[in-house]
């Protein structure tokens, strides 16, 4: 995680020393952009899998939620800050702040202390298999990224180029983009906020039934809804979309051996992520063939789909939750002999 902290902060530096310099090819420009996305993919599987080192079983989900809610705050803010910072200070050292962000990070992933762990053995290719074994045995797993490798093309194309265009075409110009779009991040932070606290007995059922409510916006931009109706949506939608990040992370984390929980985490999101530049790459000579609403259309109608057919798996339907009770608090002192013990307490519920 340091290292890919580290790898991201030289990225965005050689980012900002081009911008600064007035001197920015193309190609280097997209060359530092894939090293950046590079220590983004390497960060957040490692993440994944060492959230169940420093939290204990029973609060893996309140610790899912919290980080949810840090994470899409810290993206509020950033989409907000971003805009002034370059108009203050200039797209390079905008860049360069950014680059120092990484540093920072890297420097308090450093001091994180987690269990020690015998010396590796085995090759990188052992572990690709070890990985896909423990991925691919499970069915809930791989139908779900399955799932989700269709759902996150269909709202890239959404998010990326047709939202933006019906917004253009009918809504009133970017105005119309922004507060939608803002309602859906304050719905993910109060999603995360609600996933901390919901118990249910059927996680992954729970959280794929959870993603339907990801295809009503977009259906009703291709209907020319009213603006506060497709806000009103797009807030539900980010509600609905944390609840479902927080169940499935702790699921995986308590379900997937944590040897293996980084790598298992790696599939799950090369899987989820496989088809998102596709859903870029088609949406506007989509648009062009067929016009926005047809396509924002076909987009939804995918996102239904694809979550109706995840709910075929049985596994999907029928896997319960294994997340440990609260451990009782050891009484102050030895009851007396012949003394009844007090009941459980349950200050550990939180």
């Amino acid at each position: 995680m340091v290292l890919a902290d580290l790898a991201g902060a030289a990225a965005y530096a050689g980012l900002a020393a081009l911008a600064l310099s007035g001197h920015a090819p193309l190609v280097l420009m997209c060359a530092l952009a894939v090293v950046a996305g590079t220590a983004t993919a390497l960060f957040s599987p490692a993440m994944d899998g060492m959230v169940p080192l420093v939290v204990p079983a029973d609060r893996l989900q309140q610790a899912n939620g919290l980080l949810r809610v840090g994470t899409n705050i810290s993206l509020l803010l950033g989409l907000a800050l971003s805009g002034l910072t370059v108009a203050w200070i200039g797209a390079g050292w905008a860049l360069a702040l950014n680059a120092a962000s990484f540093v920072v990070s890297a420097a308090l992933t450093a001091r994180l202390r987690v269990p020690g762990r015998p010396a590796k053995t085995s090759s990188g290719w052992d572990d690709l298999r070890e990985g896909w074994r423990e991925f691919s045995s499970r069915q809930w797993l791989w139908v779900v990224v399955a799932q989700y490798a269709v759902v996150v093309a269909a709202l890239n194309a959404n998010a990326g180029v047709l939202g933006p265009l019906i917004a253009e075409e009918d809504l009133g110009g970017a105005r119309a983009w922004s507060i939608i779009v803002a309602a859906q991040a304050l719905g993910t932070i109060a999603g995360a906020g609600l996933a901390t606290r919901v118990r249910v007995r059927r996680p992954v059922l729970v959280a794929v039934v959870a993603t339907f409510p990801a295809a009503v916006p977009t259906a009703l931009l291709a209907a020319s809804a009213p603006v506060w109706l497709t806000t009103t949506a797009m807030f539900c939608s980010g509600v609905s979309s944390d609840v479902f990040a927080v169940l499935w992370s702790t699921t995986i984390q308590r379900e997937i051996p944590e040897a293996a929980l980084s790598r298992v985490s790696s599939y799950d999101w090369f899987g989820s992520l496989a088809f998102a530049p596709l859903g870029l790459l088609v949406a506007g000579p989509t648009a062009d063939l067929t016009g926005t609403r047809p396509a924002l259309a076909a987009c939804a109608t995918l996102i239904a789909l694809a979550t109706a057919a995840a709910l075929l798996s049985p596994q999907v339907r029928g896997l319960t939750s294994t997340a440990p009770g609260p451990t009782p608090e050891p009484a102050t002192a030895p009851a007396a002999p012949g003394t009844d013990l007090p009941e459980p307490s349950e200050h550990g519920q939180g």
